[in-house]
């Protein structure tokens, strides 16, 4: 088996990320997830977890927790989701001792050696009669257990798929749970409102566990606090200031600071000693494409994947904090079954030239249904990103900003174009 045929084989799994419109409750199912791994070994309960859900800034988190414990001298497994442009990019190993190749990632002889173990067990589960069909995610998630095993991590920051009391990584007993903001998202999957939606997330707290949230919504907040009197779980809600002055973050955004300040509590959960001085460099050398990244300058070009009405707002905030421009030019395309109207709308009162486009994923929104949610601002179709960004560039002044933005597919299809050209 070559790393082609590994990537085939875990695509060969039916793939909710890229599915518009399933039954969630009965496409989730833990119960398979644990005798899927049990056939495996169970890996996962070798692990020292540190598990995050919310509906932004989750996998920016626990990039940030990663790198924290990495400065502390420990190994961090990293596991997230969806990729930019390999799959490997969701698992990684940070930390000195590590002999993985490209910013932890894991290798490709490495990938293929755990698809290799898996495959016979997977085999059993493809279709199986009584738990359904086994996914790509739970494939992936199986293999970060694994490698996460194998490598002997110190901890492994986990962050959810979709969700939390369905998603696969809900299989773990973390020592730490994190919750960052909540709002509303995949609402035909996770419920049609915030309360609904905030007991799905909290479906990771354990009995008797650890959990940090920072600042929610009422109606979040009070399901977060029934939840963990229930499970008879310790909740600290965190402050949205950090504890220490002039902190320089390594990824760009206001909104980042929020996530920062739940990184830094539960970083001091798991090791009080952790000093300042660990925290400021871990938070300061986090690596974590695709927000708020910053390509191109004259003009600056940036990427951010953001697909809610709450993550398109921090982003647009954002940029019109840190950079100075004339024009706003978007690249956007979004996934369909997003909050179209409401992402469309902060966007039309935003921007000044708009090119709507879609990624490769078969949940990809068509941009010419897009257009009809532009009113203020011309909207450009195309066909293709690598379109979309060539118009976008040729558009733009060297005092303009070309933001890309929308689904992470499209953010990971804009990079590639730029890595190409």
């Amino acid at each position: 088996m070559d790393y082609r045929n590994a990537i085939d084989y875990v695509n060969s799994f039916i793939d909710f990320e890229k599915i518009p419109q399933y039954s969630y409750a009965s496409s989730f199912n833990l119960e398979r997830m644990h005798a899927f791994l049990k056939g495996l070994g169970d890996p996962h309960q070798a692990l020292k977890v540190i598990h995050v859900a919310g509906s932004k800034g989750k996998g920016s988190t626990c990039a940030m927790m990663a790198s924290i414990l990495k400065e502390a001298g420990y190994s961090a497994g990293l596991y997230t989701s969806p990729h930019l442009v390999d799959t490997r990019e969701r698992i990684r190993v940070l930390g000195e001792g590590c002999r993985v190749k490209g910013e932890g990632v894991i290798g490709e002889e490495e990938f293929i050696g755990l698809i290799e173990k898996i495959k016979p067990v997977a085999e059993k589960f493809r279709d199986h009669e009584e738990l359904g069909k086994l996914s790509f995610f739970e494939i992936l998630t199986a293999c970060a257990f694994l490698y996460f095993k194998e490598k002997k991590v110190d901890f492994s920051v986990l962050e959810t798929g979709l969700g939390g009391r369905l998603d696969a990584t809900n299989v773990t007993e973390p020592v730490v749970c994190g919750i960052t903001s909540i709002s509303m998202e995949h609402r035909d999957k996770l419920g049609n409102s915030l309360e609904l939606i905030a007991g799905e997330k909290a479906g990771i707290i354990k009995g008797e566990g650890v959990v940090f949230t920072v600042k929610q919504n009422k109606e979040v907040i009070d399901v977060i606090r029934e939840v963990c009197r229930e499970k008879n779980a310790r909740l600290h809600e965190v402050s949205k200031d950090l504890p220490y002055d002039n902190m320089e973050l390594g990824l760009l955004g206001r909104h980042q600071i929020e996530n920062a300040g739940l990184a830094i509590a539960m970083a001091r959960s798991v090791d009080n000693g952790i000093d300042e001085k660990v925290i400021r460099n871990g938070l300061k050398n986090v690596d974590w494409p695709g927000r708020l990244q910053v390509i191109q300058k004259e003009p600056y070009v940036v990427l951010d994947g953001a697909q809610n009405v709450a993550s398109i707002n921090a982003v647009l905030s954002s940029i019109k904090e840190i950079f100075e421009y004339k024009r706003l030019i978007c690249i956007f395309g979004i996934s369909s079954d997003k909050d179209i109207k409401g992402v469309c709308g902060a966007l039309d009162s935003a921007c000044d030239i708009m090119i709507l486009t879609r990624s490769m994923s078969e949940r990809a929104k068509d941009p010419a249904e897009l257009k009809k949610h532009f009113s203020r601002v011309d909207a450009l179709v195309t066909d293709s990103v690598e379109e979309a960004v060539s118009k976008g560039i040729k558009s733009a002044n060297k005092d303009d900003l070309v933001l890309v933005t929308g689904s992470l597919y499209l953010v990971g299809g804009a990079l590639i174009t730029w890595v190409d050209a």
